[in-house]
Parts: C-alpha cells; sequence; structure tokens
C-alpha cells in the first residue's frame, strides 16, 4: 500500500468534497449520485421526495466511510509505527484536507445532526421482509423518530478526531487553523450537544487559543471555562495565558521538509523493494537494502556448478556408497 498511498489519499478526500452538502458542483466533480438516479424522471411527487431523500442518505453513507475509513488508516498507521503515520498525515495536509474538513465544518452543523434522511420502510430489511405500507407525503418528511441522525453525528465525531491527529503536537498545522480561521466555524459545532463532539472540539480550540490573542479569549471565557473543565491539562500548559501571533523560531517549511526528510529515510531502509525496483539498490547504501529470506527465491536463484564436478560419480559416493534399510525406515516406531 505504500507505493499508492498518495493516490488513496487524494481518492478519498476527493470523494469527502464531493459528498460535502456546502460543495458547488463542477464539471470535472466525482458524481456520488450515479447509482442512486433512476434511468427515468420521477413523475409523482412521492417518488421525487423519495429520491432526495435516497440521494441526501447515500452522500451521508459516503462521508461517513470515508471519515471512519481515514480515521482508522491513521490510528492503525499510528499503532504500528510514528513514522508511517506522519507518513499518510503529510499526504493528507498537502492535499488539503485541514481546509477541506473546515469547510465541511462550514455549515449549520446541528441542523446537518438532525437531519432525517432517514426512512423506516426504506431501509434493509424492512423494505423486503413482510407488507409494504405506502409511501405518503408526511412519512417521508417525518422521517424517524429519532431527534438526531446517528449517521452525521459519527461522521462529524470522525472529521474532529482526523483533525485532532494531524494539528497535535505540530505549531505549523496549528497556525493553518489559525489563518484559516477556524474558531468560529469550530464554535458553531459546539452547539451538538454531545459530549464526544464537545470534547474534541475544545481540543482543537485548545491548540490555537495561545495564538488567538487576548481580547479573544477575554470575549469567549464560556469556551475557555469549559476547556478547563472538560479537557485534560498538562503542567506546562501555556494555552491560556500565552500571546503569540507566531511560534518563536518556527519556520513553516523548514519543519516540514525535516519530517519529510526523516519519513523517507525510514522507508527506504525499511520498505525500499516496494519503492525502488531492484536494479536501483546501488545508488543506496548496502546496509539500507532489505535482505530477502524467501524460500522460493532461494530455490528459483540459479547455481552455477564448477566443470570438474561429475553427477554420477556424486550420487554414487554420497548417496549409493551407503547401504539403507528400507525394512527397517518404514517401521511404526520410525514413522511416529
Amino acid at each position: 500500500m505504500l507505493p499508492i498511498m498518495p493516490q488513496c489519499s487524494i481518492s478519498l478526500l476527493k470523494i469527502l468534497l464531493a459528498a460535502t452538502p456546502t460543495a458547488k458542483s463542477k464539471n470535472d466533480a466525482i458524481n456520488l449520485l450515479i447509482d442512486v438516479m433512476p434511468d427515468e424522471l420521477p413523475i409523482t411527487v412521492v417518488h421525487s421526495m423519495k429520491l432526495g431523500v435516497d440521494a441526501n442518505r447515500h452522500k451521508e453513507v459516503i462521508v461517513k466511510t470515508v471519515s471512519a475509513i481515514l480515521l482508522l488508516l491513521l490510528k492503525h498507521f499510528k499503532l504500528n509505527h510514528i513514522y508511517q503515520f506522519e507518513y499518510l498525515s503529510q499526504h493528507l495536509v498537502f492535499a488539503n484536507c485541514i481546509p477541506l474538513v473546515l469547510k465541511f465544518f462550514n455549515q449549520n452543523v446541528l441542523a446537518y445532526v438532525q437531519a432525517k434522511n432517514t426512512v423506516s420502510m426504506l431501509d434493509f430489511p424492512n423494505c423486503v421482509i413482510g407488507m409494504q405500507d405506502e409511501l405518503t407525503e408526511q412519512t417521508l418528511e417525518s422521517g424517524d423518530n429519532l431527534s438526531f441522525c446517528w449517521r452525521n453525528l459519527f461522521a462529524i465525531v470522525n472529521l474532529l478526531r482526523i483533525l485532532n491527529k494531524l494539528v497535535k503536537w505540530k505549531r505549523t498545522r496549528t497556525m493553518m487553523l489559525v489563518l484559516f480561521k477556524s474558531a468560529p466555524i469550530l464554535k458553531k459545532i459546539l452547539k451538538v450537544r454531545t459530549p464526544m463532539v464537545e470534547l474534541y472540539t475544545l481540543k482543537l480550540i485548545k491548540l490555537q487559543a495561545k495564538y488567538l490573542g487576548r481580547n479573544w479569549r477575554k470575549n469567549h471565557m464560556r469556551i475557555v471555562s469549559a476547556i478547563y473543565c472538560k479537557v485534560r491539562h498538562r503542567l506546562h500548559d501555556d494555552w491560556a495565558f500565552a500571546n503569540e501571533t507566531e511560534p518563536a523560531g518556527c519556520d513553516f517549511q523548514q519543519e516540514e521538509e525535516a519530517l519529510r526528510s526523516r519519513v523517507e529515510h525510514f522507508n527506504n531502509r525499511r520498505y525500499l523493494c516496494k519503492l525502488k525496483p531492484r536494479a536501483t539498490y546501488g545508488v543506496v547504501e548496502p546496509d539500507l537494502v532489505p535482505g530477502d529470506h524467501s524460500l522460493l527465491t532461494a530455490l528459483s536463484s540459479p547455481v552455477e556448478l564448477p566443470q570438474q564436478w561429475d553427477c554420477e560419480k556424486w550420487v554414487d559416493r554420497e548417496v549409493l556408497a551407503f547401504p539403507i534399510d528400507w525394512d527397517r525406515l518404514i517401521q511404526k516406531k520410525w514413522l511416529v
């Protein structure tokens, strides 16, 4: 998966962009509704409403799936090796994942969570089992009796956790949140009164609080108090009283390039056979060339025999010269 990691990350972000409710349709955008749209246009109002509910539900499922895939990849790579996590994180950052997630959040998040695009009669297995009631406009408008859509809430939590993983302990990426003016956007997410959403939103605000200035903290004391109550603190935290417009002694490009060089050195040492063909091993240090310990490779490799070597003499000397008692070999006690 290492050679195709950049293409996979870009493809997932393109799908997420196409499923964003605030995204504008473009000519080169991915058409996500090609599997949902029927061949013939709906005739009645009920059929058109059903098609609209199905299309919105289709986008919600895609956002939920893509966000879960990205989060699971980041968690798996971080548990496996930190440089694998940094490799994927850099590709996501360079592919504009941070502004894309902020663009997704730049909507009425509370209405998105409370969207009712789920109709129990249309869901599996109710749609194929038993007698089906007739769909009406009231049924499609009311949806289920739940006060929130669990799919959308799950997707928002996943996207918040992805942002946290990309930005945590990275001053340059934290400044990206400040430059993209993410504080007002994150403030709107706090309207969703859910512990998980509040926790990860307050974590993102805490990371950039010292770069927002004292006036911002003074005008948002309710958010500062919520951070004190719900977010874990460390001994040397200075987010509540520091006042920095830029991180001291921090070069954005230099920091990312240093991290990229360390990640590339790790990949060349561990996965060189996956990144480059075997013919290019000569330009790399010999200690970094991975060893091939496969049995099939050893059996398929050619063996050069000396010209004086005689196969018949070798068989007579090494095999036939030693008497073998075959009756004794096939006894049961030797076969156990």
